[in-house]
């Protein structure tokens, strides 16, 4: 396949090999690190920020001595590291726990305590388990009604006259999905955000597999809620929840006798993983170390849009290459949107299915030449299952992210023609 200009110009102007510097595991040998929805490598940033917490302020919060103070310190700028990173002044309206999905769980239950039997929760066909499960629980629980969004299968994205016709007076919440983790497609999450506000309903949104791939802004997207995972963003083992002040300050929160009723504490059970917490500093050190290397000065909240720019671009131009030559191989079918004009915008996420080979065959074939990729339904059990997919089987998920290069694109479109 011919390459395309906007690769070109993408390596051109970023800074590949010093990126990839950054990461330590890149340079392990026979190692393509393409599983990256499921979760990224870190920085030396993130790596020297948790070791430094483990050895100068592994103590447990509220002491007078230094490294409890120390630790108090690191989780405070832990939350005001994923404020800059979300578009929120207010760091008191981060919540950081285990990971997207524990954090849903645990939010749905407040959130969902005063909804009464028969009020209705909008969930997609588009999302990951982690955004349907835990209204499907409560609404279980709780004698809501649960009401399934489509994702227009040609466009491959929500749009606003379906979850316009969904909506009724007993619309209570609506999960949304910012991008999905198995085709790629991004929805108009502010236009959908606008329509739920505007009914009066709660807006919810799963922005884990976005987050890695664009800048949110969650003053500018308008929902109550937005939720992500760090490790899918080339941070640590952490999950991250936004929400408005006035909501998480109204909401009940299930916790300990003990615990403040300040935010965003009330909602942070248990010992915080401060190690954890001291990566996600790394990791904003990291991404304001690239939007320098990009020629950005200034804050931090302009160095991480610079550098996410950046990467967008380049990131498009391999997902560009790599759609195009999995495209020319016979017998493949790509699951997502592949630049057509009316296909939804797309994270670098690429799936595909193949006439004669099972995704499993191909997964580990790549293992074997050092090549990491996901097969399976990658817990999009909805999205399977409205593609007609069989849930055992699933598909074959190549993930890029902006430490891949055009050569490892090469690399595993030939492997996976080797494999067919």
């Amino acid at each position: 396949m011919q390459q395309d200009k906007s690769a070109v110009v993408a390596t051109a102007s970023f800074p590949i090999e010093k990126i990839r510097r950054q990461f330590p595991a890149l340079s392990t040998p026979n190692s393509i690190y393409l599983d990256n929805p499921a979760g990224t490598q870190v920085p030396a940033q993130v790596v020297r920020a948790v070791s430094d917490c483990l050895i100068n302020s592994n103590a447990n919060l509220g002491g007078y001595f230094r490294t409890a103070i120390a630790a108090g310190e690191i989780v405070d700028s832990g939350h005001q590291a994923m404020a800059d990173l979300l578009g929120t002044d207010d760091p008191g309206e981060v919540i950081i726990g285990a990971n997207m999905t524990t954090l849903t769980f645990h939010l749905s239950r407040s959130i969902c305590r005063d909804f009464q039997p028969g009020d209705e929760i909008i969930v997609t066909r588009m999302d990951h388990e982690g955004d349907v499960a835990p209204w499907l629980e409560i609404a279980d629980d709780k004698g809501l009604k649960v009401v399934w969004a489509d994702f227009d299968p040609e466009k491959w994205h929500i749009t606003e006259d379906a979850l316009r016709s969904l909506l009724t007076e007993r619309t209570r919440l609506v999960a949304l999905n910012h991008a999905s983790n198995l085709t790629g497609a991004v929805n108009d999450i502010k236009r959908l955000v606008s329509l739920v506000k505007d009914h009066g309903a709660i807006a919810y949104v799963d922005s884990t597999q976005f987050v890695p791939h664009g800048l949110v802004d969650v003053r500018e997207i308008g929902c109550d809620f937005l939720v992500c995972s760090a490790y899918k963003f080339f941070g640590p083992h952490l999950g991250i929840a936004w929400g408005r002040r006035a909501m998480l300050e109204a909401m009940h929160a299930y916790k300990c006798r003990c615990v403040s009723e300040e935010l965003p504490a009330k909602f942070e059970t248990g010992t915080p993983q401060i190690e954890l917490i001291a990566g996600l500093c790394g990791l904003i050190e990291y991404y304001a170390w690239l939007g320098a290397e990009l020629g950005v000065g200034g804050k931090v909240r302009e160095k991480i849009r610079k550098a996410y720019e950046a990467s967008e671009q380049y990131e498009d131009g391999l997902a560009r290459r790599l759609i195009g030559e999995l495209q020319a191989l016979p017998g493949t079918r790509i699951l997502g949107p592949a630049y057509e004009a009316a296909a939804a915008p797309r994270v670098p996420t690429v799936s595909f299915v193949h006439s004669d080979t099972r995704p499993e065959t191909i997964a580990r074939a790549l293992a074997g030449q050092g090549i990491f990729v996901w097969d399976g339904h990658n817990y999009a059990l909805g999205t399977v299952r409205q593609l007609g997919i069989p849930e055992h089987e699933g598909v074959v998920r190549v993930g890029l992210a902006h430490y891949n290069t055009e050569a490892e694109v090469t690399k595993v479109v030939e492997a996976i023609a080797s494999a067919l």
